[in-house]
């Protein structure tokens, strides 16, 4: 594994690390999962309880991990310390799949939002174009430094904060005034184990990048203390606002409307403030998505180049620029995310893109399932840390079930294309 970066070069402190673990967990999820959430009724709130429960369990995993291990590369370091660089580089890759994969989705929900107030960006080469932009303009700002791109992930956090906390506020302020008559007449759906089951694998979206910090924590400062305190404290957070935001919407807007709407955010906002609410909460809708894009970019660079310091990838990924950075790294998985995006854009194969998402979690769940084995067996003696593997094991194996055997054949097919990389690089050290 490599050394841990001079104190100059830790450039994250301890609100740019929250940022960017509460950025890249609050991306556009939570502006549509009320909508579809809705036909689940009560099963959906007893959804995000149990997800919020297997999320702390990892949060924990994590952060005892990382105050143990804190040095760059996340799931692959705390995998290789554990069972050797063969099992690390398989999460390493399958992780690194599940993000520069996800970032081409992240890149088109932006432009989704941004159409509200700009109809011209609905599609086609305008919408094309502006994804690819954003996604480029990503990998500039983390190939100029990391300190920029946890400034930018500050600002964008703050910013995406802004619409949820004012659903709250305005849930709060109509049951203040008018008591139970704020309250919808829902009808009730029945709970059952297999509803909630669906509620759980749909709010665990909201909740991927929990390990945001530990991958970069070698460029974190006093990254033993802050890195394990951002990830509890920053999924503790998230937690929160998810449910206080889902609540609010699940309470007081009539499921009818919150399933069929696009933005129901935005109309539980327009009920009260008007119809000009849906282009502003729009507006902050990209700017989240684009807070957790940048996020996901730094993260995008770091994994491959921790594989090629860890010997496991071609040295040539862990090459830096001179400002510190993993430029090849990012350039490369720029391309990718570019193949990707331009597979959504060609308008016959959006449907094959939104199956590659699927397959991309699937080959990413191996990240979370082997790191809860690793804190197995790295913190053998502390028992709070092996109730909290066992938990997050379980859970992710619940996960896994959850998307079925066509994505998980697939997300092994996946992990299967590292193989010849892994087997050159061992004849090649």
């Amino acid at each position: 594994m490599r050394e841990p970066a001079p104190p100059s070069r830790r450039a994250l402190g301890f609100w740019p690390a929250l940022a960017l673990v509460v950025g890249n967990m609050i991306g556009s999820g939570i502006y549509l999962l009320p909508a579809t959430l809705a036909p689940l009724g009560a099963n959906a709130m007893i959804g995000w309880g149990v997800t919020i429960v297997g999320a702390m369990a990892l949060a924990f995993v994590f952060a005892r991990l990382a105050a143990k291990l804190p040095c760059a590369g996340g799931p692959y370091a705390f995998a290789d310390a554990a069972f050797g660089p063969t099992i690390g580089f398989a999460v390493a890759w399958s992780y690194w799949i599940l993000v520069w994969a996800g970032n081409g989705a992240l890149a088109i929900a932006v432009v989704s939002a941004l159409s509200v107030p700009f109809p011209m960006l609905a599609g086609g080469t305008p919408a094309f174009a502006t994804a690819l932009l954003l996604i480029w303009a990503a990998v500039a700002v983390n190939i100029r430094g990391v300190a920029l791109a946890g400034r930018i992930q500050l600002i964008t956090a703050v910013l995406k904060l802004a619409p949820l906390v004012a659903v709250i506020l305005l849930a709060l302020w109509l049951l203040a005034r008018d008591g139970a008559t704020a309250i919808a007449a829902n009808p009730a759906v029945p709970i059952s184990a297999n509803a909630v089951a669906g509620a759980v694998a749909l709010t665990f979206w909201g909740f991927l990048g929990v390990e945001s910090a530990t991958v970069p924590a070698d460029k974190v400062r006093n990254a033993a203390r802050t890195v394990p305190l951002v990830t509890l404290l920053g999924t503790a957070l998230t937690g929160a606002v998810y449910v206080l935001v889902a609540g609010s919407v699940a309470l007081m807007l009539p499921a009818s409307v919150t399933a069929a709407s696009p933005a129901p955010l935005a109309d539980f906002l327009g009920r009260s403030w008007g119809s000009g609410a849906q282009a502003i909460v729009a507006l902050f809708a990209a700017i989240s998505a684009l807070g957790t894009l940048n996020g996901f970019v730094l993260l995008q660079g770091e994994m491959p180049w921790a594989m090629a310091r860890g010997g496991v990838f071609p040295a040539w990924f862990g090459k830096e620029s001179r400002r510190g950075t993993p430029a090849r790294a990012h350039l490369v998985s720029g391309v990718l995310v570019t193949i990707v995006m331009a597979l959504n854009y060609t308008g016959s194969t959006g449907a094959l893109f939104a199956e590659i998402a699927t397959i991309s979690l699937a080959a990413g769940m191996l990240a979370y399932f082997v790191s809860a084995l690793a804190a197995l067996k790295l913190l053998a003696g502390d028992r709070a840390v092996q109730l909290a593997a066992i938990v997050s094991a379980g859970f992710v194996l619940w996960m896994v079930y959850g998307l079925g055997l066509h994505a998980n054949l697939w997300g092994l097919g996946l992990l299967a294309l590292g193989l010849p990389m892994f087997l050159w690089v061992r004849r090649n050290p």
